[in-house]
């Protein structure tokens, strides 16, 4: 076998492959024996009909067609192997020579990763936001926690803001009462914004038994974006009281003995939340220098796969799961469809960018991933899917997932390793040691800017 690689474009090769015919015999002897066991011929026992007959019969197209099939693969294989290239997804193959009994001419034309220059990113500098827990965050967090301890009670006065009321809703278009605008039993908390607009004003100051009716916009349902006629009954109307801030309440609500040790504790958990956003967005901000030091051609092929992988995600997953059209969708975002396929596409390309660059680095640094640090990722991986590790595990390596994982991890390290090697300060001008915030941090940013591309080369590789 003969082959000679000629380039494209930065990532796209055409392969010419020449196969004399003696090396195809092993695939026509395989194809001789494939159609014997699949057909019958009169005076012949299955499995034993001679060559010459079945040429005779089914035609010597038919033997060739079957052989060079069984062939192009491991012909393409020793042709790539041999161009020593790294080709992503399905090759486009044309047969240009079949001389039976000669030679077999064919070309293959495949998108390949590029050749990259990595240069020194040590001089890599950014800025992130300084780690300050106020006493005002302090606070805040605490009022979260007295939220979840709060209790209700029934009262006999007029509704106000705050108060929890019980209502019955009826909704009217055009004077007829819609089959999806009726609700009973539901529970609303005056000020909250979470029902229609008016609704608020309709029911403050009503006593249980009143009734008010106002209008306003649908949000959903069949009437969606119609003005309403809804009329609202309140049956019962509850005061929610606030525990005390005190050590009882430490007491109740943590592990604590004093309301000064749960504020301290807050304030520590409050740091260690902004050290890990702090690690977050160095990565981010250190890998957007790095993809501008780095020239990537774009693979056309893959691109378009990744765009397509995308869309389809976010239309029938994540839309679909949220009852949304991808229309509806644009509507909400207030944005066009031009406007959202541009930026998908300007996704999709950092995507493919990211991990070509961080592949580059974790060839050019030697980097290799431990058995321990994979299954660390794959709890991480787990425990976001929701899934058990045992689950997961078993999903990842009946999918053969496994080298994607791997990939995952190795470009987490990768991002790491140009992260320490950068200058990162915080917004007070201080150097930032991210030691402490980079442990959860390090693959978080890598993984999540090329998954979905390593899916669609997955795709087309498949």
């Amino acid at each position: 076998m003969k082959s000679a690689v000629e380039t494209l474009n930065p990532t796209r090769v055409r392969l010419t492959v020449e196969v004399p015919f003696e090396e195809l015999k092993p695939s026509l002897d395989a194809a001789y024996k494939k159609i014997n066991q699949q057909v019958s011929v009169p005076g012949f026992r299955k499995g034993k009909i001679p060559a010459r007959v079945i040429d005779q019969r089914f035609g010597r197209g038919a033997v060739l067609e079957e052989a060079v099939n069984d062939a192009l693969p491991k012909f393409y294989t020793e042709a790539v192997n041999e161009g020593e290239l790294n080709p992503l997804g399905q090759p486009e193959v044309d047969i240009t020579e079949l001389k039976d009994g000669e030679l077999l001419t064919f070309t293959a034309e495949v998108d390949i990763r590029p050749a990259l220059e990595i240069p020194d990113y040590s001089g890599i500098e950014v800025t992130v936001d300084a780690v300050e827990v106020t006493d005002e965050d302090v606070e805040k967090s605490v009022e979260q926690l007295r939220e979840r301890f709060a209790t209700t009670s029934p009262v006999e006065r007029a509704a106000a803001e705050g108060d929890i009321v019980t209502l019955d809703l009826e909704a009217k278009v055009d004077g007829e009462v819609l089959e999806d605008g009726v609700a009973k039993g539901v529970d609303y908390t005056i000020g909250s914004g979470q029902l229609l607009d008016g609704i608020d004003e309709a029911v403050t100051g009503l006593e249980a038994g009143g009734t008010a009716t106002f209008t306003s916009e649908l949000k959903g349902g069949s009437a969606e974006g119609k003005e309403a006629e809804v009329k609202v009954d309140v049956t019962a109307v509850k005061s929610r009281e606030l525990p005390a801030l005190d050590d009882e309440f430490a007491q109740l609500a943590s592990e604590f003995d004093t309301l000064e040790e749960l504020k301290a504790d807050s304030r520590e958990r409050l740091a260690r939340m902004k050290k890990f956003d702090q690690a977050t967005q160095a990565q981010e901000k250190v890998l957007e220098e790095l993809l501008k030091l780095v020239e990537v051609p774009m693979p056309e092929k893959l691109l378009e796969d990744e765009i397509n992988t995308r869309k389809h995600n976010l239309e029938h997953h994540q839309l679909g799961q949220m009852g949304l059209t991808l229309a509806k969708y644009l509507e909400i975002q207030g944005k066009t469809a031009e406007e959202f396929d541009a930026e998908l596409k300007e996704q999709a390309e950092k995507g493919i960018r990211t991990q070509f660059v961080l592949d580059e680095i974790v060839n050019k640094e030697k980097l290799s991933v431990g058995q321990d640090e994979l299954t660390e990722h794959l709890m991480r991986r787990a425990q976001s899917s929701g899934m058990s590790p045992d689950q997961f595990a078993q999903a990842v390596v009946e999918q053969g997932q496994v080298p994607m994982l791997v990939g995952e991890v190795a470009r987490g390290k990768a991002l790491a390793t140009v992260v320490e090697a950068a200058t990162v300060k915080d917004s007070n001008g201080e150097v930032v040691d991210l030691e402490d915030g980079e442990d959860e941090a390090e693959a978080t940013e890598a993984t999540e800017a090329t998954e979905t591309a390593e899916a669609a080369e997955a795709k087309n590789e498949g």
